[in-house]
């Protein structure tokens, strides 16, 4: 009886540990596609302003809301790999 109890309570570990892993591999993955975003983001902004300064303000609000919406993808995956 105390085998069997031993033996399910190392399947439970094994299973949580290979989720801990899985949402921790997810998580790692949506950061890194979230940083890779703003900075692509961040490039195209810079050189949209160097090609025209004077729509500076109307660019930056769209960089703005684009590094926004990236971030959130990586928010999401954080609130998924707690789960």
């Amino acid at each position: 009886m105390i085998n069997l109890v031993n033996t399910l309570a190392a399947a439970a570990d094994a299973a949580a540990a290979s989720g801990a892993f899985n949402g921790n591999f997810a998580l790692a993955i949506a950061g890194a596609g979230a940083a890779i975003a703003i900075g692509m983001i961040g490039m195209a902004s810079a050189q949209a302003v160097g090609r025209n300064p004077g729509a500076f303000g109307n660019i930056l609000t769209i960089g703005i809301i684009g590094m926004a919406l990236a971030e959130a993808i990586a928010i999401y995956a954080l609130i998924m790999a707690l789960r």
